[in-house]
């Protein structure tokens, strides 16, 4: 009987070891495939166009637009970045000028200029997170009956005609709760200042932070920039009606500037200098949303490139709230 129950315990190990062995090396299989997943994205950007190459390749791409060879701004962006480790110095605008007239004169290709240098792809996808969309055609609300234009489709984060101030503090440290870099572009005004929505997108996040004091963070459609709005007013922080979810459209009132924040008590004024801290969040893979995997660019530029697009805002004197006009 012993013997019996033996060769049948032997049997069930026969059985049952093929399928532990199977489920185990399955998980492990799993857990590769995850981590390889996890290293196929793009873990850091230094994002340090010049305001000068912006320019550039924005006027490029919008004159050349209609022409036999439409000169688009990112990947010239991108094939100057790779042809300079990143580098845009003022001898870059030779360069992109140069490589502009060639594309138009089709003595080359933007892919025959490209094939072997080794990084232009990862500028390419880096600079497309930080710009796409950001040019393209849109028709103008205020002549809806005309063709469509081309150009910037997004504004700068203060409205048109108020007056802010600002430099490239990008890194610079900050203290309160822990020391840390600023990862963000302070730009100084007056209280009550506007705020606009860059870009299109939903909005995330609404409430205090005490970091940040009321803030909006706003995702673009295709989820790859989050976008940081903080230190709005005091009482009344928000155009009116905004909640978390809400659909904003690039060029819309979103808030107002204060100095709210550095307090774990709601609706306090503890930031020295009345301004709109503003910041601009990639995000490649959803485990680099919150973390040690955060992407925060330096967006000085980017917001000087942008002040040539402001949205005009108009005031409701019964509501004393502004409105895109």
């Amino acid at each position: 009987m012993r013997s019996k129950w033996l060769k049948i315990g032997i049997v069930i190990e026969l059985l049952v070891l093929p399928l532990c062995l199977f489920l185990a090396f399955r998980r492990v299989g799993q857990s590769l495939s995850v981590s390889v997943q996890k290293k196929d994205f793009i873990k850091w950007v230094d994002f340090n166009i010049s305001y000068e190459a912006l320019c550039a390749a924005y006027e490029y791409d919008v004159e050349t637009y209609e022409e036999p060879v439409h000169v688009e701004w990112i990947p010239l962006l991108a094939y100057t970045a790779a042809r300079t480790g990143g580098n845009f110095s003022k001898d870059t605008l030779s360069l992109m000028k140069d490589t502009k007239e060639k594309l138009c004169a089709k003595e080359v290709t933007i892919e025959n200029l490209t094939k072997d240098l080794k990084y232009y792809n990862y500028y390419l996808e880096a600079y497309d997170a930080v710009l796409h969309n950001y040019v393209g055609e849109y028709t103008d609300p205020k002549n809806t009956t005309t063709s469509k234009a081309y150009g910037l489709k997004v504004f700068s984060p203060i409205a048109k005609g108020f007056a802010y101030s600002d430099y490239d503090d990008f890194g610079s440290s900050r203290s309160y709760g822990y020391s840390r870099p600023h990862l963000g572009h302070d730009m100084m005004g007056l209280i009550g200042t506007p705020i606009i929505a860059v870009e299109g997108g939903t909005v995330e996040a609404l409430g205090w932070n005490q970091y940040g004091g009321w803030r909006i963070g706003i995702r673009s459609d295709d989820t790859r920039r989050y976008y940081y709005y903080a230190h709005l007013r005091q009482n009344r922080p928000y155009a009116e009606g905004l909640k978390e979810g809400d659909r904003v459209e690039s060029g819309d009132v979103i808030g107002y500037m204060g100095h709210t924040g550095y307090s774990t008590k709601e609706n306090v004024n503890n930031i020295d200098s009345v301004h709109l801290h503003f910041g601009i969040q990639l995000i490649f893979d959803e485990s680099q949303k919150d973390g040690n995997g955060e992407i925060w660019i330096d967006c000085y530029n980017l917001t000087r490139f942008l002040s040539r697009h402001r949205s005009e805002v108009v005031r409701d004197d019964a509501t004393k709230e502004w409105r895109r006009n």
